[in-house]
Parts: structure tokens; sequence; C-alpha cells
């Protein structure tokens, strides 16, 4: 599913050359659900961007489901991630001014040609996130589990070959980040290939592999 091949990332930094990633290398299977950890300034962060193609890589290969896209423009990128990468952000990313419905919907925007059935299919998310009662609902109207739950009825929208989660956890409550981390487990029993971000040891143990970043590099990988 996901191949990433001697990707190489560096930034100018205060006139200073810091290697994001360096040399970093490894496959994931179709159906497998890893967790990237490291320390702050380990990298994580700048892989996520390229597995989301919201970045490129200076140099190396990254595959995703076939497709070679560490070559692709940013028209091709984002046409590319709107249909087959979906996110799932520390700080939901949900817009405002929009109820729940529409904040799930909004992948179908980007599309060049209308799909009818997403608006079905997001109604059947939103029932199994138990966001049915709510889909009226402006962000503010909610707690930070529910808008993480809406969130994830969104990256689902558009069947993805790849959910990434970046630190999914991070601004939720205990009860709250356990229900979503569970959440996650489901979908990802259900055959959905997972990546998820995260600096939080116990977190990282949920996955059947983890990817451990230390200064740009892959310092240890571990499975289940």
């Amino acid at each position: 599913m996901v191949t990433v091949e001697n990707l190489h990332r560096h930034y100018r930094v205060g006139g200073q050359t810091v290697h994001a990633l360096d040399d970093v290398s490894f496959e994931i299977p179709a159906g497998r659900y890893v967790a990237i950890a490291g320390p702050s300034g380990s990298g994580k962060s700048t892989l996520l961007n390229i597995l989301g193609c919201l970045d490129h890589p200076d140099s190396g290969r990254y595959c995703l489901d076939g497709t070679d896209v560490s070559t692709f423009d940013d028209e091709r990128a984002s046409d590319f991630r709107n249909r087959r990468i979906g996110f799932v952000f520390q700080s939901f990313h949900l817009l405002p001014r929009l109820d729940v419905l529409e904040n799930v919907l909004l992948p179908q925007r980007f599309l060049r040609t209308p799909d009818p059935s997403l608006h079905a299919r997001a109604l059947e998310l939103l029932e199994r996130m138990g966001m049915s009662a709510r889909l009226d609902h402006r962000p503010n109207q909610l707690s930070g589990g529910q808008m993480q739950r809406v969130a994830i009825a969104r990256a689902l929208l558009m069947r993805p070959a790849l959910l990434l989660a970046d630190e999914p956890t991070g601004n939720l409550d205990s009860k709250s980040a356990a229900d979503v981390l569970a959440l996650i487990g489901e979908i990802h029993a259900e055959g959905q290939t997972v990546v998820m971000v995260t600096h939080d040891h116990e977190v990282a143990q949920r996955a059947e592999q983890q990817i451990h970043l230390r200064d740009g590099r892959i310092e240890h990988a571990l499975a289940a």
C-alpha cells in the first residue's frame, strides 16, 4: 500500500540546513495500522505531510496504492489527496460556519464530477459515529470528542486508501481520547490502512507496527 524509499527533506532555518528527513525508507502493507512516533523535531510532521501529499520530498520515492505521487505537481497532488487520503487532525479542522453534515460533505466540493451517493454515505457515517441527532449543529455546539467524530466521518467520506491521523487525541480528555482510539481501531479492523502520528507511547502501542523517528532518521521499527 505504502512504499517509501530513501526520502530526504531539508529546510533552511536561520542560515542553517535542517535535515527533517534523512534517508527514510519503509513499507506499509494494505490494512496495516502503523504508529509513527518520536520526540518533537524528529521528523514526524514532515513525514506525515509527505504521506498526505501536502509536501514533496527533495529526493526519494513515495508510492501509495501503486501510484508514485512523489513527483506530482500541486494540482495533481491536491486531486489525488482529496480522492485517496483521509485526514484526522488534532485540532479537528472543522469549518465553523458549516454544520455537521456540511463539514462531512466538504470533500465533495473539490470533485470535478459530482457524486450524488456521497450524501447518503455521509449520513451513514454520522449515524455510525453517533452524531445523527446533531446534523444541523455547528462545531461550537459540540464537545471535543464529538468534533473529532465528525472529522473522522469526513476523512472516511471518499473511502480513502490511506487514513492519516495526526495526534488525533491531543486535544481530548481521557474518556473522549479512549473513545476515539477505539473507533479508529474498529475502522482498522474493517480493513482500513491507518497511519497515526503520536508522541504518546501508550497510544503508539495500540498499532500493529511502530516506526520511531529521531533527528530525521528511523531509530527503530517495532511490530506487534
